[in-house]
């Protein structure tokens, strides 16, 4: 399996909206932090999110988040 590419070592901070999101989770998209398709052949896939409530989130953009979609703060632990 190939790893991530991290774009970059913070999250994105975002509002969203109640509904269905695709979240990259191979770092090659150029619409981050939503999947448009640049995974395959990495053998990464995207990871589904259904938000249920208008909000803030903080999408994972370093893609070594242990909670996917979510930042985590692994990106402090990045070299």
């Amino acid at each position: 399996m190939t790893e991530p590419v991290v774009c970059q070592k913070s999250p994105l901070v975002q509002k969203v909206e109640p509904g269905e999101y695709w979240w990259c989770a191979c770092g090659r998209s150029q619409g981050q932090p939503f999947c448009d398709g640049s995974h395959k052949g990495t053998g990464l896939g995207p990871k589904k999110v259904e938000i249920k409530e208008a909000g803030t989130v903080a999408w994972c953009m370093c893609k070594h988040t242990g909670s996917p979609a979510f930042c985590d703060g692994s990106h402090s632990r990045l070299a």
